[in-house]
């Protein structure tokens, strides 16, 4: 008696026979294991580069104040004007912000009132910071007494009254930043490239062609090949995570938890970029045009979308471009997962916007998907 076919069998079997095609190829595990690795080998070592201290400036903070324009002139003080109180606060717990600074109007010559809040997660920068206040403050007391010393016998007020606190917090370590970064890279290079370059090689080695001549519905082929892709993936991203924790101390506040919440977001984002490479490999006519194509997608993204430093450095016109691009929310809901704590339920702003990106992409997909 024949044994019935098997689509699923069939999807397997092409899974199986891709997967085996994937481990085979360099280029494979160069985009998806090595150039990251390197990427967070080299930054994890150098922290980042030169230090930067970003101090929040707390609603209704004097900033006609000298003491903070005085702040503004220096270069490594990142000045935060756009946060919520709560959003500051909840930023300085967690090592995001290194101190907040509330100033109250100067009126000569009484004092000004400044309090200022560390974090312990601030660790050398808070020194760094409390150093560059004191000789403001002596600059400033320095010019009051120059205005006045001609005036004997007055007793003169301390130019600045200073009040500190210093709160309890983790240490947000330059790996936390790039290791999600580096990720989403990652994910993003195997979803275009892969997925490109192995359409298009089976649509003009007429595999495709071959396929046809066989019982095997259409969607085992896609559902095959991206399964293959999947896996292979998230294997590399597991390894790239553990090397970061075990190695870098990349931050998993709940663990195993984090790193399966870490795991789904990477199959979300992966699937996604998938779709521009089914785009792609259905627009290009040879194997030739789909680096150049790849590159027109990628590589906005791998500049603009915060995989080596935060977007909140780039001008305000060039933020806004960068906060719709689909790899910009996935490093950040990887972000809030891994040191946040957060759940998929906390990132259901960036899960939208990737759904959005997943239904447009998907919709041109299937208008320029070739078979043949």
């Amino acid at each position: 008696m024949n044994q019935k076919y098997s689509n699923t069998r069939a999807t397997l079997a092409i899974a199986r026979a891709s997967f085996r095609s994937i481990l085979r190829s360099p280029s494979a595990v160069v985009f998806s294991l090595a150039f990251p690795l390197i990427f967070i080998v080299v930054f994890a070592n150098i922290g980042g580069g030169g230090m930067t201290i970003d101090v929040g400036v707390s609603k209704g903070c004097d900033t006609l104040n000298p003491v903070y324009k005085a702040l503004q002139k220096i270069n490594m003080v990142h000045l935060i004007k756009n946060q919520s109180t709560d959003q500051m606060n909840a930023n300085l717990a967690k090592g995001s912000l290194d101190a907040i600074i509330h100033l109250t109007p100067f009126n000569p010559p009484k004092s000004i009132n400044m309090n200022v809040q560390y974090s312990h997660a601030s660790g050398d920068k808070s020194a760094v910071l409390r150093s560059m206040l004191q000789n403001i403050f002596y600059n400033i007391q320095s010019q009051q007494l120059s205005r006045i010393q001609s005036y004997s016998g007055i007793k003169i007020p301390p130019a600045v009254e200073l009040k500190e606190t210093i709160v309890t917090g983790r240490e947000y370590k330059y790996i936390d930043f790039i290791l999600p970064g580096q990720l989403g890279f990652s994910l993003l290079s195997s979803g275009v490239f892969g997925t490109a370059f192995v359409f298009i090689s089976l649509r003009l080695t007429l595999v495709i062609k071959r396929f046809f001549a066989t019982p095997v519905k259409r969607y085992s082929i896609v559902l095959g090949e991206a399964l293959a892709r999947i896996v292979f993936s998230l294997l590399g991203a597991l390894f790239i995570i553990m090397i970061g924790h075990y190695v870098f101390g990349f931050t998993l506040i709940h663990g195993i938890a984090t790193v399966a919440n870490m795991l789904l977001l990477c199959t979300i984002g992966l699937i996604i970029f998938m779709g521009f490479g089914f785009t792609i490999s259905g627009i290009a006519k040879n194997e030739s045009t789909v680096p150049p194509l790849s590159n027109i997608v990628t590589l906005p993204q791998f500049l603009l979308s915060g995989t080596f430093f935060s977007i909140t450095a780039f001008p305000t016109w060039l933020q806004h471009i960068s906060k719709v691009l689909p790899l910009t929310h996935l490093n950040d809901a990887m972000r809030k997962v891994a040191f946040e704590g957060a759940g998929l339920g906390d990132v259901t702003h960036q899960l939208f916007i990737l759904l959005l990106w997943g239904i447009g992409i998907y919709a041109v997909a299937v208008k320029t998907f070739k078979w043949e």
